[in-house]
């Protein structure tokens, strides 16, 4: 891994740097190749050529973010199915922070969940594989497998002093990211769960609404967005409308015209001016901090948890001539009040924290829930 590492920062170099002529990056390449000859001819391993290139493309593009990444035609293949609803594996969201793999958060009702993993936390070990020093695709490679094979994680939590190990066991992961039903002592509160914002999300949303807009008692809503890890823009946009009756919802601006728009909701606000309460927590990331974002700016909802994992940023899939592909960051967006929130996420309008193991979302120690129900009581 040190060889593979190393030539990457070396292609990473004649790649990005602005000094160089074109005379002179044409020497850097062939100087790069040379060093590839010689490895072959020298080191004292067998090493996969193709393998070496492959580690020095994605860390041309791990240079950039933690979010930009080379994809094999194989890994390709696999990941085309993340926004479909169903994809194998764990059912965990995870990025990179300062080259470690982080859990940005566990996905409602999957293998990672049940065993107990957390947002926030870090993962060391995947079977017997260390995790520091690889990329953020590989670490992905590394969970997934056939079904119904385990898999080890060692994992690194804030505030324990001692790894934690769990043994997980993959599975078929079919996302079903609406649920619904109603809360408080009379039954007029609206609560619904997004779990993530896949391409179904906003229909499924929208049946759930007009199925508690028939009860002519209810009050008000909760919408919980904890541990949601984001997903399509597009659909972000379609469920922030629904609460809107004007204004802007989210803005990108990238380096092309193209990718610099600003989006605005339409007139209609589907619970026509109920109170809302917002859930969020550091797993709530991308689409979802779009969504709280904007309803907190616009003074539509109350917002209600802990800060947000930070995420403000586009990512786009460019398929490649190998059968690959790359996933590349093309823009940021940017809440209405002009904010960004790459890295510093959406801050609560009540702060209220987890209560440690007691935390299990929508449960009788639900303490974040908990609370907003007495907010719409008192």
């Amino acid at each position: 891994m040190k060889k593979i590492f190393v030539i990457s920062i070396f292609f990473v170099n004649i790649l990005l740097s602005p000094v160089y002529s074109k005379s002179d990056l044409y020497e850097k390449i062939d100087l790069f190749g040379e060093v590839l000859e010689n490895i072959k001819k020298d080191y004292v391993d067998d090493v996969d050529q193709a393998e070496m290139m492959d580690s020095a493309i994605n860390g041309v593009l791990q240079s950039l973010d933690p979010y930009s990444a080379y994809m094999s035609p194989e890994l390709f293949k696999e990941m085309q199915t993340d926004t479909r609803g169903e994809f194998g594996g764990l059912g965990i969201e995870i990025g990179m922070e300062s080259g470690v793999v982080k859990v940005i958060s566990p996905i409602d009702d999957t293998p990672a969940a049940k065993a107990g993993i957390k947002a926030g936390d870090y993962i060391v070990k995947i079977g017997n594989e260390q995790v520091q020093g690889k990329s953020l695709l590989e670490a992905v490679k590394l969970m997934r497998g056939p079904v119904g094979t385990s898999i080890d994680l060692t994992i690194r939590r804030k505030n324990v002093k001692k790894p934690l190990e769990f043994k997980i066991v993959r599975k078929i992961i079919e996302v079903q990211s609406v649920s619904s039903n109603t809360i408080g002592e009379k039954k007029n509160l609206g609560y619904i769960r997004l779990k993530s914002f896949n391409e179904n999300s906003d229909k499924q949303f929208l049946k759930s609404v007009k199925e508690f807009e028939k009860n002519q008692k209810m009050k008000g809503y909760v919408l919980d967005l904890r541990n949601n890890p984001g997903g399509l823009l597009q659909q972000a946009i379609n469920i922030t409308d629904f609460f809107l009756e004007d204004g802007e919802i989210v803005s990108t601006k990238g380096k092309k015209i193209s990718e610099t728009r600003k989006f605005f909701a339409r007139k209609g606000d589907e619970i026509k001016g109920k109170p809302i309460i917002v859930l969020i927590n550091n797993g709530s990331a991308s689409a979802s901090e779009i969504f709280a974002g904007a309803l907190k700016d616009h003074k539509r909802a109350i917002i209600l948890g802990e800060n947000s994992y930070g995420k403000g940023s586009v990512q786009s899939i460019i398929p490649l001539r190998n059968g690959g592909g790359m996933r590349l960051t093309i823009s940021k967006y940017y809440l209405p009040s002009g904010k960004s929130i790459s890295e510093v996420g959406v801050t609560p309008d009540i702060l209220v924290e987890e209560k440690g193991e007691d935390f299990l979302i929508n449960s009788e120690k639900d303490n974040q829930l908990n609370y907003a129900i007495k907010l719409f009581n008192s």
